[in-house]
């Protein structure tokens, strides 16, 4: 039997979600406590993965049991054993053949940045206090939502067969207490969401302008954007999937 688990966690002391040699990472963790509850070797698989100091309010994992499980009971138990930095939101039997990564037809991202110095946003929010033309930003905006290819905005080096990305949604949120880059779209490279971050400010700081964003597109390079931001802005926020593969 297959089961989705819906997690939240926060990544400041974990080396990413994905499993590494002499690192602590999310999977690993869940992975441990999965086990420990179900008595036999038990390994997630994740709608993706989130890099250092990245955070989540809800990520998405499926595992594989032949023991009948309660899934609040094990939500339970397993919100008892893991530490208090990852939560279980809730779980759902699905299909055999569902998986949390291929079937995953949205993903959606946060990036916070606060403009005023606070002792109590440390390590889930970017201070960043220099001041920004938010016309500019919102300029620049359409011209990353009428685009597929963000080789320029991936990772160099990464392993993918394509760098097309379709985006659903995307803005620049401005309050009092700073900046929301919300992001929404079937799939995202590696860095993807920190570059797109950090190369808006620069259209901000008026460094780089909505027409200069088109020919970094156009380039592929990657040294052409903008710097990746800090991990600690960055929460995935959400991941959804075609309701027919629930079962429960």
């Amino acid at each position: 039997m297959r089961y989705f688990l819906d997690l939240a966690y926060r990544g400041t002391n974990y080396h990413g979600w994905q499993i590494q040699k002499n690192a602590s990472s999310v999977q690993e963790t869940v992975n441990q406590a999965l086990s420990t509850i179900l008595q036999q070797k038990t390994e997630c698989t994740g709608s993706g993965r989130t890099d250092t100091g990245v955070h989540a309010t809800q990520q998405i994992a499926h595992f594989d049991t032949g023991t009948i499980i309660d899934p609040a009971d094990l939500q339970y138990k397993l919100n008892v054993l893991l530490p208090f930095d990852i939560a279980v939101n809730n779980i759902r039997q699905v299909k055999e053949d569902a998986h949390a990564r291929f079937d995953a037809t949205l993903r959606s991202y946060n990036y916070l940045i606060h403009t005023k110095k606070d002792p109590f946003k440390v390590g889930s929010s970017y201070f960043y206090s220099q001041p920004l033309n938010i016309d500019l930003i919102n300029k620049a905006i359409p011209v990353l939502k009428e685009t597929k290819d963000f080789q320029a905005f991936s990772k160099v080096k990464t392993d993918v067969k394509t760098f097309d990305c379709e985006i659903f949604d995307i803005s620049w949120e401005t309050s009092e207490d700073g900046h929301r880059f919300v992001v929404s779209a079937d799939r995202f490279l590696r860095g993807m969401v920190r570059a797109l971050v950090g190369t808006l400010l620069d259209v901000g700081l008026s460094k780089t302008s909505p027409d200069d964003l088109k020919i970094i597109l156009k380039s592929g390079n990657r040294s052409m954007a903008g710097r990746a931001v800090p991990p600690e802005g960055l929460f995935l926020t959400k991941v959804d999937y075609p309701e027919n593969i629930y079962i429960a």
